[in-house]
């Protein structure tokens, strides 16, 4: 019964492919229980659309809503078969992202609503209101903004994701260093460079994989690596889930977001993990999950979390029918709709879902 917090279609997302409901009938196939359908959340700036987009900021919220309405029509139809949560993906792009946030959740979980939203993603795609995520070219022009260094890029990144972090405390935290995906081995070669507490020895330069997959220090500079467990901490302090999010190792990064040294603090502070395909496609459902399992065991995570609709008389059962897991209310504006499950790794190996499961998947 593996679960995904993250996800995207081509109906109601440029970059992505296939219809909702494609997305829905694949995850099925692919033996899930839970799935959470979470486009993005609408733009209100012509300079935010992205070239791809031959759209207004107008046309957004009329997308998101026809998204929201689609997503209820097939959460009934599928109820048998699967757990649909229905949310979205933050964006925050500059302070005033906010209030557009908070008038989606105040309007679509108004009483009486045809389309509530059950929780939200909270994720960062920008830095200084420029993409970071979306291609190479305007990643290095975000590092030109930044000042011309990976290492202020990242510093500048890390600060705005605790402002939003501050405001909205979401239930689930979306790839956590994505802001790394372009940055390129040499940058982190720089910042473990930097943290190095003892001589350096004459090791072989190694590449990104080879290195995210046995890591010998930490690859973050001082300054970002600061911020990054003072993210990590506020997190836990609030009960977030930090997602482990497939798409890394789907992007050739060796690794999940987040990379090893973040999970391995996140995990020696307490706090707990969630899982995510983050799809774009029916060709991304549940992907790199066995790889993620490895991941998971390679950590010394023991058990992760998954979400729930409120009330709790919902919670899930097991495989034989009977209820196992643990539960507590999810944390923070982003989790108003839902309850944080626990499951062992142990038991989770034990599902249907990993029968048969390729080593690409």
């Amino acid at each position: 019964m593996p679960f995904s917090h993250h996800s995207h279609s081509g109906q109601f997302c440029t970059h992505a492919s296939n219809t909702l409901e494609e997305m829905v009938q694949a995850a099925i196939a692919r033996k899930m229980r839970v799935y959470a359908l979470t486009e993005h959340m609408p733009r209100n700036a012509p300079e935010d659309l992205y070239p791809e987009e031959h759209l207004s900021p107008t046309d957004l919220p009329k997308l998101f809503t026809a998204f929201l309405t689609e997503a209820h029509r097939l959460r009934t139809i599928y109820a048998s078969q699967i757990t649909l949560l229905i949310g979205f993906e933050s964006e925050y792009i500059r302070p005033n992202s906010l209030p557009l946030l908070r008038s989606l959740l105040t309007t679509h979980n108004a009483p009486h609503s045809p389309t509530p939203i059950d929780f939200f993603v909270g994720s960062l795609h920008h830095a200084l209101t420029i993409p970071i995520d979306y291609s190479r070219e305007l990643y290095e022009e975000a590092v030109r903004a930044a000042g011309g260094t990976h290492e202020a890029l990242w510093a500048r990144y890390f600060d705005e994701q605790h402002e939003m972090l501050a405001e909205l405390r979401p239930v689930v935290v979306g790839h956590f260093d994505v802001v790394r995906l372009f940055a390129g081995v040499e940058a982190f070669e720089r910042g473990a460079a930097a943290n190095a507490t003892e001589k350096k020895t004459n090791v072989p330069r190694r590449s990104a994989v080879e290195e995210a997959q046995h890591p010998t220090r930490n690859r973050w500079p001082p300054a970002v690596w600061r911020r990054v467990l003072r993210n990590l901490h506020f997190i836990r302090a609030y009960g977030g889930l930090l997602e482990l999010n497939s798409a890394g190792l789907r992007k050739g990064l060796g690794e999940p977001y987040p990379g090893r040294e973040i999970c391995r603090a996140f995990l020696n502070m307490g706090g707990a993990f969630t899982l995510s395909d983050d799809a774009h496609g029916v060709a991304h459902v549940a992907t790199h999950y066995a790889a993620l399992l490895a991941f998971i065991d390679e950590m010394g995570i023991k058990e992760v979390c998954y979400l729930e609709r409120a009330p709790a008389s919902l919670s899930a059962r097991d495989e034989g029918g009977k209820r196992k897991e643990s539960s507590h209310e999810g944390g923070g504006s982003g989790g108003q709709g839902v309850v944080v499950r626990t499951v062992s790794v142990e038991e989770m190996r034990g599902w249907e879902f990993w029968e048969g499961l390729r080593d690409e998947d």
